[in-house]
């Protein structure tokens, strides 16, 4: 339909640069040519106030007048039409993306589309698990229309378009708005909305954390303290890619620390077998995997693995039995 007006513009304006130049080339007899005819008509459609291209008579400024009359005002009306055809479209898209969002059940709600909000968008779409971005800068939600993401133009510290964007029936809710302040506040209506749902909020201020788990959010992470240990890990263990947190149903939080050892500096343990080391009955750890200069990485080694001096474990348990362990072992 869009296409089918586009047309019926060029048209509009062909067939009066035709008829305003055929105007201009009779009424100015032998002096105008077709190129001076055309020339007039177009600069008195653009309105751009050059001079003319012949002195007119009377006859001729009154052909001008029906020019513009009809060319300016038909121009007037093509732009009215083509904004309130793009105000349709966009009816039209947020009515069809409202009607998606209602149907989804055990969904995930994204509130505030910055670099966090991004990322989590991005893993979630490459995971096939249906989501739902609520943001209020409009450049953002361009960007978002652009990918092709379903999502809610509004604020997320509304209670009306938290429910447009179906949080009565989702999953979870991750809150990354830019400041604290809203990100509590989302999180207190969040979890009065839902009372099941799981709800991971951001911080930037560690007293903030407090308040958004009294709130209701089952997980708080503050980025710059998260970046700031995994930068610290791998600076001290490269090999190392992450640590493990389990949340239990009681709201109890365990955290396991994953690190890398050299075997070079681990005498006891050059030259046995994984079994005869006893980390796991000795110290409470676990042996998940084996980096070597000499040969391809293990994951999860077998209890007869023999290690040497160029290995690299990396040993997972809790942090006080690898300082231990540290303490005991290493050189």
């Amino acid at each position: 339909m869009f296409q089918g007006k586009k047309v019926k513009y060029l048209l509009y304006f062909g067939v009066i640069v035709a008829i305003g130049s055929g105007g201009f080339y009779t009424i100015g007899g032998d002096e105008w040519s077709i190129i001076d005819s055309i020339y007039m008509t177009i600069i008195t459609l653009s309105t751009v106030g050059f001079g003319e291209v012949y002195p007119l008579s009377d006859l001729g400024k009154l052909w001008t007048v029906i020019v513009i009359i009809f060319g300016v005002s038909g121009f007037a009306a093509i732009v009215y039409e083509l904004g309130a055809e793009l105000i349709q479209m966009n009816t039209y898209r947020s009515r069809t993306m409202r009607k998606k969002i209602s149907k989804l059940k055990s969904h995930y709600i994204i509130c505030g589309y910055g670099r966090m909000g991004a990322v989590i968008a991005g893993e979630l779409y490459k995971k096939g698990i249906p989501f739902v971005i609520v943001e209020i800068n409009e450049s953002k939600i361009n960007i978002i229309q652009d990918i092709g993401y379903m999502h809610i133009y509004g604020d997320a510290t509304m209670d009306d378009i938290l429910i447009e964007a179906g949080i009565e029936g989702c999953e979870g809710i991750v809150v990354v708005l830019e400041n604290d302040q809203d990100n509590l506040f989302v999180t207190m209506s969040s979890r009065n909305l839902n009372k099941d749902a799981y709800i991971i909020s951001r911080c930037a201020l560690h007293d903030t954390g407090k308040k958004l788990k009294r709130a209701g959010a089952n997980k708080v992470v503050n980025p710059y303290i998260t970046g700031g240990h995994r930068m610290a890990e791998l600076l001290i263990s490269p090999y190392v890619e992450d640590t493990v947190s389990i949340e239990t149903p009681g709201d109890m939080s365990i955290d396991f620390s994953l690190e890398e050892f050299a075997v070079e500096h681990l005498h006891e343990l050059n030259g046995k077998s994984i079994a005869e080391s006893k980390i796991r009955e000795n110290y409470g750890l676990l042996i998940v995997g084996i980096a070597s200069e000499t040969s391809e990485a293990v994951l999860n080694p077998g209890s007869d693995y023999i290690l040497s001096k160029e290995d690299k474990i990396m040993v997972i348990g809790s942090q006080d039995n690898l300082n231990i362990f540290k303490k005991n072992i290493i050189e």
